[in-house]
């Protein structure tokens, strides 16, 4: 797999690689969440390419000067469990790394109990924290 930088034109295919494998949900449009992304910063927003050149891994990364956050880590289902995830995480903490971060934040939902046991491999602990929200702009 070969890493680089989200480009617009990669837009639809990164979309279906998110629902592929089930990222998505009704109340985020992930067209609008690209487009916000780009916005505010793409240097982070990556994708692995394979051999023909077909993007088959995306992660949207982010630094606020404060956290690093990451977000849409996947892998398509026929390429998972060959450690293109975790060069995806290698990734953007050696970016992050680089930009002078000091910690790294991301989100799971509760109920996703294998990903979480992944993160923890990769060295992620739970924090002692409450995750809160407030959508200020709905999708709908």
């Amino acid at each position: 797999m070969h890493i680089r930088e989200f480009k617009t034109a990669d837009s639809e295919e990164v979309i279906d690689l998110w629902h592929a494998c089930e990222l998505t949900r009704p109340w985020n449009d992930p067209q609008r969440d690209i487009q916000r992304k780009l916005d505010v910063d793409d240097k982070l927003f990556l994708v692995g390419v394979d051999s023909n050149n077909k993007i088959i891994a995306s992660v949207m990364g982010g630094y606020d000067g404060h956290r690093g956050w990451m977000n849409y880590l996947a892998v398509s289902p026929e390429h998972q469990r060959q450690g293109l995830a975790t060069q995806l995480v290698r990734c953007v903490e050696e970016k992050l790394t680089a930009l002078g971060c000091p910690k790294l934040n991301l989100q799971i939902r509760t109920d996703n109990i294998v990903v979480q046991a992944f993160y923890k491999e990769l060295g992620f602990g739970v924090d002692d924290a409450v995750s809160m929200g407030k959508r200020l702009i709905p999708d709908e």
